[in-house]
């Protein structure tokens, strides 16, 4: 589900309306309102944190230079998923680089945990496990499996953000699911459950 518009202080039309207008601090504010969930999209899907904090910076370059395009009757955030996953995918496209083992993303992850050694290990494990269980589908299985379970979109979202049917974004979720069951051992893959699980957040460096 999308964020209300009215977060605080200004709605996002008021700052884009600004925004059309020449204030850049409104394009701070807008910066700072979306930053995570365009962060951690883009991390999930390319596996590489400083490709997403690169794409997130040109997530919000590209919203001031097409600010003009953007209607401000309709939300703002289903705009920059369809600009964060359509860079994701072009980012992909030219590295060929995402199948790695990010170190430094698991150490980002471990360094959020605050139990015990024994549970620490055990979240380690399930994070690595889930990691590359996530990296290791089609992009575009991929793609919606982070829409849908890491953004807690609507199937219909989906398909308006990637701009494909309905029945696209129900098959692929579907073979990410059996992709993911298989991988990771288990039986059944509840909705909403093992991606938000993870807690994923963005680093102090965004």
């Amino acid at each position: 589900m999308f964020m209300g518009e009215t977060m605080s202080g200004l709605s996002d039309s008021d700052l884009i309306e600004q925004l059309q207008n020449g204030n850049l601090e409104a394009l701070g504010d807008l910066y700072d309102r979306y930053r995570m969930v365009v962060y951690r999209t883009t991390l999930a899907i390319t596996g590489d944190p400083e490709a997403a904090n690169d794409l997130l910076q040109d997530v919000f370059l590209r919203l001031h230079r097409y600010v003009g395009h953007v209607d401000r009757s309709r939300p703002l955030e289903p705009w920059l998923y369809r600009m964060a996953t359509n860079l994701s995918y072009t980012w992909i496209k030219r590295n060929r680089r995402w199948m790695h083992q990010f170190e430094e993303f698991f150490d980002w992850l471990a360094g959020s945990d605050r139990n015990g050694p024994h549970e620490y290990v055990e979240r380690e494990d399930e994070w690595r496990e889930m990691r590359q269980a996530l990296l290791s589908l089609p992009v575009q299985q991929r793609v919606v499996v982070v829409l849908y379970y890491l953004n807690d979109l609507s199937l219909q979202e989906i398909s308006e953000i990637l701009e494909v049917p309905t029945g696209t974004v129900k098959s692929r979720l579907h073979y990410g699911r059996i992709s993911l069951r298989k991988h990771l051992g288990i039986t059944e893959l509840e909705e909403g459950e093992a991606l938000s699980n993870l807690n994923w957040k963005g680093s102090e460096g965004v």
